[in-house]
């Protein structure tokens, strides 16, 4: 029973793996953001969020605080476009939706969120806005991934399916064969102890 529960711990951890690996790689190509964003008190600042083309029909938004899951929002498309000091643009050919904040203050310096809203869970990058008197410039955008780098993700994502897939098969053949040595062990055990009995007789 221990060993049983031993192996199903094997089984499990390459799954769990797996799945984490390509989750991780699926929604990084399909959305990029930078990680941070610099801007002055009383400046302005632009973030740029990449997406798959798959989504530009998708509503897409901009979400404000640390904790993704409790974040509030701030705006997003097609309507809620301006709220404040903050606009949010969609442009569907680029596959880019763009964030603009405006008067920064002190209270715009924060955790972010791009997000793309679908059903079931929700596609996002998280972006740190610091806001200081000693940043030179006020606008900063994320790098556009090229097309390479896409093709480069989803390379990876292979890559690493096809060696967690390799690390399931050689959990169940090592399973395997530990199965079959415990029954070649039974069957010696037992005519072990029928030579010894007819050995009596």
């Amino acid at each position: 029973m221990k060993t049983s529960g031993v192996s199903l711990g094997l089984f499990n951890a390459p799954v769990l793996c797996l799945f984490w690996l390509t989750k991780h790689a699926v929604d990084s190509v399909q959305l990029s953001a930078p990680e941070v964003v610099t801007g002055t008190y009383g400046g302005s600042v632009t973030v740029s969020c990449q997406y798959d083309s798959q989504f530009r029909d998708y509503t897409k938004y901009w979400c404000k605080g640390s904790i993704y899951e409790l974040c509030d929002i701030v705006v997003k498309t097609p309507r809620g476009r301006q709220k404040g000091t903050s606009s949010i643009a969609d442009d569907k050919e680029a596959g880019v939706f763009t964030v603009t904040i405006n008067s920064l203050g002190a209270s715009d310096d924060d955790m972010y969120w791009c997000v793309i809203a679908r059903q079931g869970r929700n596609i996002f990058s998280g972006v740190k806005l610091s806001v200081s008197n000693t940043v030179i410039t006020t606008t900063t955008t994320t790098t556009i991934p090229e097309q390479d780098e896409i093709s480069w993700w989803a390379t990876l994502r292979w890559i690493l399916f096809i060696l967690m897939l390799c690390c399931l098969v050689s959990t169940h053949i090592a399973e395997w064969r530990i199965t079959i040595a415990r029954k070649i062990r039974r069957h010696q055990q037992l005519q072990f102890e029928t030579s010894v009995v007819e050995s009596y007789r």
